[in-house]
């Protein structure tokens, strides 16, 4: 079950939220548990055994390192939640493709044994192994009560697509919450917005991005070489607008019942920079990597060829844990090159225009890498891109395609944007000293989060409708 499916919103979502607020107080906490164990177990019942496992290994180790006489001993506990996790997570996720790579270079074994993913299993293991290490550091208590770790481990809100949630950051959520009206409104406003950014625009540009890069097919090899280039446009926003929306999702859940998860998306591409990139995407993952691996390993407080080497671990680490394959390390690698340009030779010599070109143009290339599995397609789609294919410059698809989802591709340069960020902001000044804006701003907040809920369910509903293809050349 994902966030962006009708049986979510008028199944799940609906029944969670009226029984979460119709009970007292003192249950809503098990309601909430409740659904979010039903809702994982919706993807596959057995795997709620492993979240479940891996939620009491980390209560354990947590309570032993809490209790330990010695720092010795404290790490050895630590340790020993590092090796279970990620042993489990190296088992369920990686252990295919490792197979796969021995029987390509040494012919065993025969058979590559098939590991069924389970969902969300990155998400909370990353929780889990932070929660463990900010009691190993003193930064947060043990939680002695386990269904309460629990709570935390599967919120349903964020155990799927994340964001990457700490546990200071809900732990006196967890015991302590009332959310307001304000807060419900927000989080109904910002759930709405996230929906829209799924259903409409992320999925409609995924069905031009997929019509003009086909992955798997032959129609790949005799793409025309505009087509390449639209392709990968359409598919570099459906990515940030997919990731993006599940965070809003997230958090707009989240906070109707009063918890606040931290921001995961700040605009990436206006960054102004391949390290401001990273500073805007997914930022609870770069956090999580710079706090827990690349600030251990000494950062960038220490000798050029170790702040390589630390640099070298947290981007092979950030590419793998991506996916199994080649091309997410390869991925991981490539923003490792550019980074390294950046602080050695760039530096601060761009100024923000360039700089923002730099950037976009480093950031669409990346994408190319990680969305093409398959290293031939890849090399097939580059080699495509300038022209290396014999196939035409334009086809007639990709001109049809292009005046279709002109709108499209307008709206979705905006959803990138703070620029309705912005003028709300303004509308909201404006709005203190004058009965018109203040009216304006009322209308808006009233009518907006509704229309784009009924845009967001209106495109679920047709599966592939596209609003935009309504208003073409």
């Amino acid at each position: 079950m994902v966030f962006s499916s009708l049986v979510f919103l008028f199944g799940f979502l609906a029944v969670h939220l009226a029984v979460y607020a119709l009970v007292p107080q003192r249950y809503k906490n098990p309601v909430l548990l409740a659904s979010s164990l039903i809702f994982y177990a919706w993807g596959g019942p057995r795997y709620v055994l492993l979240l479940v496992g891996e939620t009491l290994a980390s209560w354990f180790f947590a309570l032993r390192i809490e209790s330990a006489p010695s720092r010795a001993s404290k790490r050895l506990f630590l340790v020993g939640e590092c090796v279970v996790l990620l042993g489990l997570l190296a088992y369920f996720k990686y252990w295919g493709f490792i197979m796969e790579n021995t029987q390509a270079l040494f012919g065993v074994p025969e058979v590559v044994p098939q590991v069924v993913l389970p969902i969300g299993i990155s998400f909370y293991t990353f929780q889990l192994i932070s929660y463990v290490c900010d009691v190993y550091r003193g930064q947060v208590a043990a939680q002695p009560t386990f269904w309460k770790l629990l709570l935390y481990s599967s919120l349903f809100h964020q155990c799927i697509a994340g964001p990457i949630v700490r546990y200071e950051t809900v732990q006196e959520q967890i015991d302590n919450r009332m959310p307001t009206p304000a807060d419900i409104y927000a989080g109904v406003r910002r759930f709405c917005i996230g929906l829209a950014k799924k259903a409409v625009l992320a999925n409609s540009c995924a069905s031009v991005a997929d019509t003009l890069l086909p992955l798997g097919g032959d129609g790949l090899a005799s793409q025309a070489v505009a087509g390449y280039w639209l392709g990968m446009v359409f598919y570099m926003f459906q990515i940030y607008l997919d990731f993006s929306a599940y965070s809003d999702m997230a958090i707009g859940m989240g906070r109707m019942v009063g918890f606040r998860y931290l921001e995961n998306f700040n605009y990436p591409y206006m960054a102004k920079s391949v390290q401001d990139f990273w500073r805007r995407w997914h930022i609870s993952l770069s956090s999580f990597f710079r706090d827990y691996v690349y600030i251990p390993l000494g950062g960038s407080r220490c000798s050029t060829v170790l702040f390589v080497r630390n640099m070298t671990v947290v981007w092979f680490l950030t590419g793998l844990w991506h996916g199994a394959s080649w091309n997410y390390i390869l991925w991981g690698l490539y923003y490792l090159v550019f980074l390294l340009v950046e602080r050695f030779f760039i530096r601060d010599r761009m100024g923000d225009a360039l700089g923002h070109v730099w950037a976009l143009v480093v950031v669409f290339f990346g994408w190319i890498i990680f969305r093409f599995e398959d290293l031939g397609e890849l090399s097939l789609v580059l080699g495509g891109m300038f022209g290396l294919n014999g196939t035409p410059l334009v086809g007639l698809e990709v001109q049809t395609l292009f005046l279709q989802n002109i709108f499209l591709l307008a709206f979705c340069v905006v959803a990138c944007t703070n620029l309705g960020k912005t003028l709300r902001e303004r509308l909201i000044q404006a709005a203190r000293g004058n009965n018109v804006a203040f009216g304006a701003l009322l209308v808006t907040d009233m009518v907006l989060p509704a229309i784009l809920f009924v845009l967001g369910v209106a495109s679920l509903a047709g599966a592939s409708y596209n609003p935009f293809i309504y208003f073409q050349f």
